[in-house]
């Protein structure tokens, strides 16, 4: 099948939606799929304001209709709500063509903790973005509950996978590990407001907290918080050897829709310690052990007190927290994106206006 997918997010951004769409391109493409991507790189762009790794794409209307229109896909995905999923999403509309959406990222909240806004005003907007989509791809059933709540219907199951040749315990530790005193304390994401890391960074709980990611307050947390041990964006071996060579993962935020990296935490045997929210309640559960039906052992914790949570889930064993990621396969995940396109009835004229 040849499928157009549209994203406004794209490399080099370093996130959970750029890594699931590019690992579900691979996936299709090995499965013997065509996959025609429209990104920022193609484009000239600008940075988002607040967000200047992000780039916003200045696509013209018709650039984007002729470069969808040259591949003539069977189906389009529209992964985004920005520039280019606007033009991808008017071209659709305005041809009668059936497309499906994915909801990845609580902007509205992510906004809201920057402006002090009501997110009530953006999330207006992604009712008006999401509603002529065949269908509205969520990684949970809570996530999917919400959305139905708040007007966005028509949600399908997507949910997301770890690689485990990549995230695997038994790894050397990152050199940076070396003396530190232990139980190391590891945090992998975005430094922002919206990822609430400073809740982490301050717990008492005995050891070091290791940061690592890079982000727009990355310069206010070192200092402020000196004690800590921030290494930066880390990638590929050197990022796998930091999950396997700490003892705790934690996840302080209260936004994310799913929160990939508390599987490849897990794939690589630490335990997670967040607050029993959507995303966290997901992946570990609200008694810690886990949302896979018939497992039974811990592991992770979650509690409003993020001290009490790590200390709970330092008590998880390791090998635990390895079985339990191998629930969660690319190929399932993969499987349910193909399964809820809508296809294109019809080729589409090659008109652009």
């Amino acid at each position: 099948m040849k499928i157009t997918l549209v994203s406004d997010a794209w490399t080099p951004q370093v996130n959970g939606v750029v890594r699931t769409l590019q690992t579900t391109i691979a996936m299709l493409e090995q499965a013997g799929h065509a996959v025609h991507t429209i990104t920022p790189d193609l484009f000239r762009s600008l940075p988002c304001p607040t967000y200047p790794e992000i780039r916003l794409a200045l696509a013209g209307r018709r650039r984007v209709a002729r470069m969808i229109e040259s591949f003539q896909p069977a189906a389009i995905h529209i992964a985004t709500e920005g520039p280019l999923g606007l033009a991808a999403r008017r071209y659709c509309l305005k041809r009668g063509l059936p497309f499906t959406t994915a909801f990845h990222t609580r902007f509205p909240d992510y906004v809201s903790a920057r402006t002090g806004l009501s997110p009530d005003w953006f999330w207006r907007y992604l009712r008006w973005f999401h509603t002529p989509a065949a269908a509205v791809l969520a990684a949970t059933p809570r996530l999917a509950a919400e959305l139905n709540d708040r007007g966005i219907l028509s949600t399908r199951p997507w949910s997301r996978g770890v690689d485990l040749a990549q995230f695997r315990p038994g790894i050397a530790p990152h050199p940076a590990f070396a003396g530190l005193p232990r139980p190391l304390q590891l945090y992998v994401g975005r430094v922002a407001v919206e990822k609430n890391v400073e809740a982490f960074l301050a717990t008492r709980q005995p050891g070091t907290r290791v940061i690592v990611g890079d982000g727009p307050a990355l310069d206010e947390l070192q200092a402020r918080y000196p004690e800590a041990v921030f290494l930066g964006a880390l990638h590929g071996e050197a990022l796998a050897s930091a999950y396997a060579g700490a003892d705790v993962f934690v996840f302080p935020s209260k936004t994310d829709t799913f929160g990939l990296v508390m599987i490849e935490a897990l794939a690589s045997g630490l335990p997670v310690a967040a607050y029993p929210v959507a995303g966290p309640l997901d992946v570990i559960g609200d008694s810690g052990t886990g949302v896979i039906a018939g497992w039974a052992r811990p592991v992770g914790a979650l509690d409003d007190s993020l001290d009490v949570a790590i200390a709970r889930a330092l008590t998880c064993g390791r090998d635990d927290c390895v079985a339990y990621a191998s629930h969660f396969s690319w190929e399932a995940s993969a499987a349910q994106f193909i399964a809820a396109l809508a296809l294109i009835p019809h080729t589409p004229a090659v008109t652009v206006g």
